[in-house]
Formats: C-alpha cells, structure tokens, sequence
C-alpha cells in the first residue's frame, strides 16, 4: 500500500460524521477536488481508491443524499449523484464546481482540506522525497485551499496543470503540519519517523562528503609541498634553505600522509599548525620564485 494510501485509510476511519456541518464541508472539499466533474446536472466523482469512495458514499449518505450510485470500470470507482441543492456555499457552471463561501470555523475549514486531499490528493513517499500535492478543478478553488492553509501557517503554493490547478507543498515540516490539521494523526506519527532516520542519514551523508572533502584538500595540498621540494632538491636550491625550512621539508617528504598538527609534533622544536602552513607556505614561495 503506498503512503498516500495509508494516509486515506487513516482519514476514512475519523469518527465525525454526526456533525452535519462538518460532513457538509468535508463534501465540499470533496467537490472542488478535480477528479469530481459537473455535466447535465450530474455529479461524478472518479478514483482508484476505495478509500476515498467509502468516505464519500458515508458522507452523502449521512447528508440524506441517498440517490447516488457506485460503479466500477477497470481500475477506478465512479460515484455518480445528482446535482446537490442544499450547500449554498458551492456553483455551478460548465463542468466545475466552485467554493464560493468564507467561514471562520476552524473546523469546518480543516474539514473542506481534508475532503480536499481526499477528493484529488497525493503524498510521496517520504524515503525518497517530500512532497504533496492536491489538485482542484479551478484556479479559485486552489487559492481558497492556499489561503485556508495559509490561516494555519502551512505554507503551499500554486502550480498550473494540464488537468486542473495543483496545490503543493515540498518541505516536510510542513507536510507534517498539514497531515496533523486533517487528522491524519498516525499518518504523522510515521511520517516523522521516516523523516527523522531520513535528516540523520542525510546528516551523516554530509559530514563524510566534508571529511572527504577535506581529506583530498590536504592530499592536494601535500603533493604540491613534496613536489616544490623535489625541485629545490634537483636544482640545488634546497641548501640555501634556512635550517627550520630544511627540517620541516625534510620531515614532509618523509611523512607525506601526516596531517600540518601531526608534522609540527615531529620537529625537534614541535611547533602549532600555523606554524608548519607558514614555513610550508615559505617553500612553495620560493620554489615558485624560482621556476620563473
């Protein structure tokens, strides 16, 4: 079963359909969604998810809209009914249905969110990629969802489709904070659970790229110390060397694994890392001086 599934599982299960107000606005989000078409006074309402079926023929039914029917052609479901007088807070024109009211019940807000994602919406899995889309069937519809979402600070944006308009979000804190406002409360749960083994690999990830980052910086820059005392060596340069520039020379070439710390603690007057990058610094200097 894919996360999106799970999550529509989760949402089916909420126990709130003796509030007829809440049912009604869980309906709508069910409306607006773009797999719900509008033609010749009919409603239909498409899916692959039984899910979302279930819901939908539980909320009709507990709205005493009873003259509905259930098909199945190949993979999808159909629900078909007519059209639905009693919210006044929907149009219709063509073959959309808008969401034309403004409320400011808490409730009846996450409920139109939840028929919503019910209705049209997906989450990726959270091992490979966050991101959550809902598609609507019209720009007004994706805006009321954006501006409903943007009440309780999820922040989603707007995306054109060739299928409708589609409202995403791709950060995980806040498709975390969006499964907690429909309900979706085990879905959350399991969500961050992935999403935490997921920030520490990623973590860890980034701390080895670093250290090996940093590991092939100092190679580098040890190939090219050797290689600028080499040329002193053939050219006779190197005698002319004071004695703590010889020394420190000397014990790079022997030692061209260890790390600036480590060859400041084999001089006989040990030294701080400073110290050897600058006597180091000196040599490349000189070498580079002579070259031209």
């Amino acid at each position: 079963m894919s996360f999106s599934s799970e999550i529509k599982e989760n949402l089916s299960k909420i126990s709130n359909l003796a509030n007829k107000q809440i049912v009604e606005y869980e309906l709508i989000g069910y409306l607006i969604s773009n797999n719900t078409k509008y033609k010749n006074g009919k409603i239909a309402y498409k899916t692959e998810n039984e899910y979302n079926i279930n819901r939908l023929s539980k909320l009709l039914s507990n709205l005493n809209i009873i003259n509905y029917k259930i098909q199945i052609k190949g993979k999808n479901y159909i629900i078909t009914t007519s059209k639905i007088e009693q919210i006044d807070k929907i149009q219709y024109s063509n073959e959309d249905i808008k969401y034309i009211g403004n409320i400011e019940n808490e409730e009846l807000l996450k409920s139109i969110i939840r028929g919503a994602f019910l209705g049209s919406g997906s989450v990726s899995n959270p091992e490979s990629k966050y991101h959550l889309e809902i598609i609507l069937s019209t720009r007004l519809n994706a805006n009321k969802v954006i501006q409903i979402l943007s009440n309780f600070t999820v922040h989603a944006k707007l995306l054109e489709r060739k299928n409708g308009y589609g409202v995403y979000i791709k950060d995980g804190e806040e498709i975390s904070k969006f499964l907690a406002l429909i309900g979706a409360n085990s879905s959350v749960l399991k969500f961050e659970e992935i999403r935490v083994i997921r920030d520490i690999k990623n973590n860890v990830n980034r701390k080895v790229n670093c250290e090996t980052a940093n590991l092939n910086k100092t190679v580098n820059a040890a190939v090219k110390q050797i290689e600028a005392i080499k040329k002193l060596q053939k050219t006779g340069e190197f005698d002319k060397l004071s004695e703590s520039l010889k020394e420190i020379a000397k014990i790079r070439i022997e030692n061209p694994d260890a790390s600036l710390v480590e060859l400041g603690q084999m001089l006989k007057e040990p030294i701080g890392k400073s110290g050897v990058n600058h006597r180091l610094g000196k040599i490349l200097s000189i070498a580079q001086n002579f070259s031209e």
